[in-house]
């Protein structure tokens, strides 16, 4: 049994903190770092990034759909981004969304998390709005290979909010998600880990009371489900309100930056980064 996903975030966190940064070569980054919009411009700005954070953060976030939008050369990119971001150590945390019900859940799930998967990661997002029951096959996967999923569950888009806030005999939407996929951790594990193999995908610009999530804390149902929480840098979320935005949870939470990265652009990555995790850890030293 290869090393769980949990134990790897577990030393990613120890390791370089909880700081993620997100992959996402969309046509406007490729333009100011002046590179074509191309296969090649999207390898020399993926591997660059790669270069620039490798030993600054622990986990990365690649974006799918940018590498999607150029085909298969576009994936073979993704997959080269992916093999040699596992062989620096890096966690991994494709940010697919896949969603889908029986054979086809299945093969989403093969392709990024099975054995023979072309795509080297350690975590997939998925959605569960055609239910989280409809996720079991990628949790059985999930698990039997040591990998993780992170399941969206309050997101930040307006579009979202109309859903996840939603009740149902006085619980969210949201707020089922995650208990749900609390229940999924206790089926699905095989071990005492930190960490179950099912996340949440929590924006760190949503008002948690909105979604039935104010309770959220070390007590919690939930606690035993990692938090990747998107947002941060220049969707307006602040590093520096970490532990006010999480609360007790905050030390289980995965911070997530992206394009804020690259502020000073995509070759002083490193020092911006730097800075962001020296925020951050005041932040959850407080």
């Amino acid at each position: 049994m290869p090393e769980t996903f949990s134990k790897k975030l577990e030393k990613a966190f120890n390791t370089s903190g909880q700081l993620c940064v997100g992959i996402d070569p969309h046509e406007e980054l490729l333009d100011e770092s002046g590179l074509p919009q191309s296969p090649e411009g999207l390898r020399s700005f993926s591997l660059t990034l790669l270069d620039e954070l490798t030993g600054t953060v622990s986990i990365i976030k690649p974006q799918v759909s940018f590498f999607e939008r150029f085909g298969s050369a576009g994936f073979k990119v993704l997959e080269d981004l992916c093999s040699e971001a596992s062989a620096r150590g890096l966690l991994v945390i494709a940010d697919a969304k896949r969603g889908d019900i029986g054979t086809t859940m299945t093969a989403y799930a093969q392709a990024w998390l099975g054995k023979s998967a072309p795509f080297l990661v350690d975590a997939l997002t998925v959605s569960p709005y055609l239910g989280v029951g409809s996720l079991a096959p990628a949790v059985s996967i999930a698990s039997e290979r040591g990998k993780g999923l992170f399941v969206l569950c309050a997101t930040s888009n307006p579009e979202g909010s109309v859903l996840q806030n939603s009740v149902n005999e006085g619980i969210s939407v949201a707020r089922q998600v995650a208990d749900e996929v609390a229940s999924l951790n206790q089926v699905s594990a095989q071990s005492k880990t930190r960490f179950g193999t099912a996340g949440l995908v929590i924006g760190a610009t949503v008002d948690l009371n909105d979604f039935g999530l104010s309770s959220l804390n070390a007590n919690d149902a939930i606690n035993s489900s990692a938090i990747l929480a998107p947002g941060f840098g220049y969707q307006g979320a602040r590093l520096s309100d970490a532990r006010r935005i999480f609360g007790r949870n905050a030390d289980n939470v995965i911070y997530t930056i992206s394009r804020s990265a690259l502020r000073d652009g995509l070759y002083s990555v490193q020092s911006a980064v730097a800075a962001d995790q020296r925020e951050l850890s005041k932040a959850l030293s407080e």
